[in-house]
């Protein structure tokens, strides 16, 4: 059976190699900016984002075409990719190889969004 709509809300949580705390404050927003182009590049939807020293959280819903560890490994390397070429942390930069990802309802994300 074909489902011509859905919405799977998801929460993503990127760490740092080694949990390094490496992500500077006055880099964060730009770095939250480019995750949202990403997501927004692979046609889902980003309902909140928090770039801190060691971690990103993001919640993103998704088509179900994408599949979670398809939609954080693009927004990984790519994210890797910019910080790195723009020079945003001192040292080379990584993601840790395993990221985490809950789905949440959409009352869920109807009181993270208000």
């Amino acid at each position: 059976m074909k489902i011509e709509y859905n919405n799977l809300f998801t929460h993503f949580i990127l760490t740092t190699l080694h949990r390094l705390t490496i992500i500077p404050e006055e880099n964060r927003e730009r770095i939250e900016k480019f995750i949202t182009g990403v997501v927004k590049n692979y046609n889902c939807k980003l309902y909140a984002i928090y770039a801190n020293l060691e971690h990103v959280h993001f919640l993103i819903s998704r088509s179900s075409n994408i599949s979670e560890e398809y939609i954080a490994s693009i927004i990984a390397d790519s994210s890797v990719k910019f910080i790195n070429k723009h020079k945003l942390v001192k040292g080379h930069f990584d993601w840790q190889s395993i990221a985490s990802a809950f789905s949440i309802s959409k009352s869920n994300v109807d009181c993270v969004c208000k």
